[in-house]
């Protein structure tokens, strides 16, 4: 894990890749709470049965769950120390280039786009891919913007 001290450090990292969360596996309990949580209940990711026969020969997570996923999977790449809190502030640009098939392992590399102070504190724009172990395309890249307070 990558630790970034204070303001100075975060603009220092900009441009940088800090590396990789480690590999999470996504499996029909996940998708099942998600759809649920989220009223999302397509077909794709909620009835093995017919998703068997379907596009992907299985259930898919959806989009939104490999998204969803970033803030746990970025924390194991790095941290911010000195800082009184952080939160989301949105997202620039989210793409879902591949599935990410049931029972597959995803994981996140985070890299520092930019570092802006604000009167709020630093506004971090990261770019966060995350990819599909064994897949040629990554199943998520996004632009995530968090505001950092010091």
């Amino acid at each position: 894990m990558k630790i970034l001290n204070g303001p100075d450090a975060l603009e220092a990292a900009v441009g940088t890749h800090l590396g990789y969360s480690d590999w999470v596996e996504i499996d029909q309990e996940r998708i099942d709470r998600f759809a649920e949580a989220t009223g999302d209940d397509q077909w794709i990711h909620v009835d093995p049965e017919r998703a068997a026969a379907g596009p992907f020969g299985s259930t898919i997570a959806h989009g939104y769950l490999t998204l969803s996923l970033i803030p746990m999977l970025s924390w194991q790449v790095y941290k911010i120390e000195g800082s009184t809190m952080g939160v989301n502030y949105g997202s620039n640009k989210v793409r879902f280039p591949s599935p990410v098939p049931v029972g597959s392992r995803v994981r996140a590399g985070v890299e520092i786009i930019s570092a802006t102070r604000t009167g709020a504190g630093v506004q971090v724009v990261n770019r966060v891919t995350v990819e599909r172990e064994g897949g040629d395309k990554p199943a998520c890249v996004a632009e995530t913007v968090s505001v950092v307070a010091f």
